[in-house]
């Protein structure tokens, strides 16, 4: 459960969930250390490339750290050619790499960072952004709950509020890319939303050319009718204001209220939560 910090950022207690499988010849996720650079290599092998960087990680830890092997095993792998820094071969032992490297093991890439998942509970006027230039971003907000460099899933405008999801896990942000993920919102518009057009959407519409379906869609109970509920898999930004202003209606809030299994419940506005590891494996599921 979360609180808040005197600076307004909220602190989590506990470990999120990492249901990484490891080898068990890994030697796990130690932290970065400062390596002695007076034995970098100076040679270029078959095949390969000459580091004359100083500075960075060296790549054998670096697959270490990320769970795949030991370091020695990954020295083997190097020399094989079986690891690629920014789509080239890198075969020379001693080569370093920074964290923003694109680094990867026999086709896939790999992280050396334990795996985060961070939910938040969005409030108005941040941009669901990882660019400083963009004033408050939600990364402002997340800012104290990991140090492994998530980035959100999906987006919600600046002034839209609610859930939003934050990993460094780049399978799951290439399946949910994939298959999208279910995300339920409480839309409010300027006027009562007609009968007919609650059909429209729940039909499916057609937007500049673009079939936009949506999995389900209600008026909210007990609420006047211009209170709408609406689950949708689509991950952009601004589909939903797309939807009911193709219809003629203007959308006068937004609010996520579950991402497919999560939801806001002992998550104030603001606040954020690292995930469960049974809250992680149930995206296991989708």
């Amino acid at each position: 459960m979360s609180r808040q910090d005197k600076s307004g950022k909220g602190k989590a207690s506990g470990r999120g969930g990492d249901t990484k499988r490891k080898p068990s010849s890994a030697r796990g996720n130690a932290p970065f250390k400062k390596e002695n650079t007076n034995k970098q290599a100076g040679r270029q092998n078959k095949g390969g490339t000459t580091s004359k960087k100083q500075s960075g990680i060296r790549l054998n830890k670096y697959i270490s750290n990320s769970g795949i092997c030991s370091r020695r095993e990954a020295d083997t792998y190097i020399a094989t050619g079986l690891v690629t820094v920014n789509g080239k071969i890198v075969n020379e032992m001693g080569y370093r790499v920074e964290l923003t490297d694109d680094v990867r093991f026999d086709g896939r890439r790999i992280n050396p960072e334990p795996m985060a998942y961070v939910l938040l509970n969005k409030p108005k006027g941040f941009a669901t952004t990882t660019s400083e230039s963009k004033g408050q971003t939600v990364m402002d907000l997340i800012a104290n709950a990991t140090s492994a460099r998530v980035t959100p899933i999906g987006r919600l405008g600046r002034n839209a509020t609610g859930l939003l999801l934050f990993t460094n896990d780049d399978k799951l942000k290439e399946k949910l890319s994939k298959k999208g993920m279910a995300r339920l919102f409480h839309v409010e518009l300027d006027k009562n939303l007609k009968a007919a057009d609650l059909q429209q959407i729940a039909e499916g519409l057609k937007i500049d050319g673009k079939e936009v379906f949506v999995e389900e869609v209600s008026y909210v109970d007990n609420a006047p009718k211009r209170e709408v509920g609406l689950k949708i898999k689509h991950m952009g930004n601004s589909v939903i204001r797309d939807i009911f202003s193709h219809l003629g209606y203007d959308v006068v809030k937004i609010d996520c209220v579950t991402i497919a299994h999560l939801t806001k419940k002992d998550l104030p506005r603001g606040n954020w939560k690292i995930l469960s590891k049974q809250e992680v494996e149930m995206f296991g599921m989708l």
